[in-house]
C-alpha cells in the first residue's frame, strides 16, 4: 500500500516474541471458528427470510478477537446516512463496521482475495476501479442505488491507507453520488483513531497484508479504536462532489488537531 514512512516497530524479545506466536495461533483459530459459525447461523437466518446480523457480528468479532476494543465519540447518525471516514489498514473495516453495521466501496481487486473476497460480497460491498475513468459514472450509479438500501455506506476518501501523521489528500469523484443526495440524506465524518498504537496499526509502504496481519494478532496489549462520529451535514448545501469532500476533509483534520471527546465503548 502506497503511504509515506511508518513508525520504526522495536524488536520484541525471544520471550516476547514466543507469546505473541502463541496468541496469533490462538487469534487465528478463534477467528475461524467464529467464520464457521456466522456463516452457518446466516444461511439459517436466510432460510428463515429474516435479515440476517451475522455479517456485522462477524466483523465485529474480527475487530474484538484482534486485541481492539471500540469506543465512540460523539452522536451517531443511524439511519439515511453516508459515511467517509480516514484510513490506516485493513482492521478498520471490521472495526467500522462491526460497530454500524455498515458497508464498503472497496478497490474492485480485493473481490478476488481468497475468502475475504467472498465475504466482502457477503457484506454487500460495492466495488471500484479508481483508476479506470471511464467507469466512473457506472460506479457513482451503483454507490447511489446502495445508498438507498438497509445498509449505511461508508468510504475512505483518502483512497488509501496511511500512518496516522496527517490526512492524504481525498479523490473526490465517489462524492459524485450526492449530487444531488437522495431525499434526507446526511453526510457524516468520522475520524478513526488508534491512539498511540496507531503506527503499530497501520498498513503502509511496502508492507504485505500478511505481514500486518501477523504483527496486529501477535501484538500482547490491549488497542482501542475510536471513532469519532462528527457532526453531520447535509450535502445539498454544497455545490459539487469537491465542495463535500472539502469539507468532510476539514472536520476530519480539525477533530485530528483538537483530539477526541468523551468515549463510550461498544
Amino acid at each position: 500500500m502506497a503511504s509515506p514512512s511508518t513508525a520504526r516497530i522495536k524488536r520484541r524479545n525471544p520471550a516476547a516474541f514466543l507469546a505473541g506466536q502463541c496468541l496469533f495461533a490462538a487469534r487465528l483459530l478463534l477467528m475461524a471458528a467464529n467464520l464457521v459459525t456466522s456463516l452457518l447461523l446466516h444461511n439459517l437466518w436466510r432460510l428463515l427470510n429474516r435479515p440476517s446480523p451475522w455479517p456485522r457480528l462477524f466483523l465485529l468479532s474480527i475487530s474484538w478477537t484482534s486485541g481492539i476494543a471500540t469506543a465512540t465519540t460523539g452522536q451517531r447518525v443511524r439511519a439515511n446516512v453516508f459515511y467517509a471516514a480516514n484510513h490506516h489498514s485493513w482492521i478498520d473495516i471490521p472495526v467500522m463496521s462491526g460497530v454500524t453495521g455498515c458497508t464498503f466501496v472497496a478497490n474492485d481487486g480485493i473481490a478476488g482475495w481468497p475468502l475475504i473476497g467472498w465475504l466482502c460480497k457477503i457484506n454487500n460491498t460495492i466495488f471500484v476501479n479508481r483508476e479506470n475513468r471511464a467507469s466512473v459514472g457506472n460506479q457513482v450509479e451503483d454507490l447511489r442505488a446502495a445508498m438507498t438500501g438497509d445498509q449505511p455506506v461508508t468510504i475512505f476518501p483518502e483512497g488509501t491507507t496511511h500512518d496516522g501523521s496527517g490526512l492524504l489528500p481525498f479523490k473526490p469523484s465517489l462524492f459524485a453520488a450526492l449530487v444531488p443526495p437522495p431525499s434526507g440524506m446526511l453526510v457524516q465524518p468520522v475520524f478513526l483513531s488508534y491512539g498511540h498504537h496507531t503506527p503499530r496499526v497501520a498498513w503502509v509502504g511496502d508492507e504485505k497484508v500478511t505481514e500486518n496481519f501477523w504483527r496486529l494478532l501477535s501484538y500482547l496489549k490491549p488497542i482501542t479504536a475510536t471513532l469519532h462520529f462528527l457532526e453531520p451535514f447535509d450535502p445539498l448545501h454544497y455545490p459539487d462532489r469537491k465542495a463535500i469532500s472539502a469539507e468532510v476533509r476539514a472536520r476530519i483534520g480539525a477533530a485530528m488537531e483538537g483530539g477526541g471527546g468523551t468515549l463510550r465503548y461498544v
